[in-house]
């Protein structure tokens, strides 16, 4: 299993209040979303109405497609022209399976 995840940090110029910041982000949340069918929230910057920080994760089982995916993200929230990208952080993870490392045997349910 490959996990990759993403951190972004945004300013946006022409927020107001926090009500339209988060107007903005729902715009980028729910249309990265519907588009990748990752999982995305806001997860930094809660209480600033001009910073935001948001993260995605991506699972699959090739590294190279889950790093495609996560630079065409990027490229997406860029281009959606909402908030400019101010940072951002990637991290791919490969996971072994739990049943290949584990050297316990497979018994009956009542001799756990």
């Amino acid at each position: 299993m490959v996990v990759g995840y993403g951190i972004i940090n945004l300013r946006i110029p022409e927020s107001g209040s926090l009500k339209s910041k988060r107007s903005v982000l729902n715009r980028i949340l729910k249309r990265t979303q519907n588009e990748f069918n990752v999982s995305i929230a806001e997860t930094g910057h809660l209480d600033n109405y001009k910073l935001a920080e948001i993260s995605f994760a991506v699972v699959g089982n090739d590294s190279r497609y889950i790093g495609g995916k996560m630079d065409l993200i990027f490229r997406f929230i860029d281009n959606l022209h909402v908030a400019e990208i101010t940072g951002s952080k990637t991290e791919i993870m490969v996971v072994t399976s739990f049943l290949e490392t584990a050297d316990w045997e497979i018994k009956k349910y009542d001799e756990f």
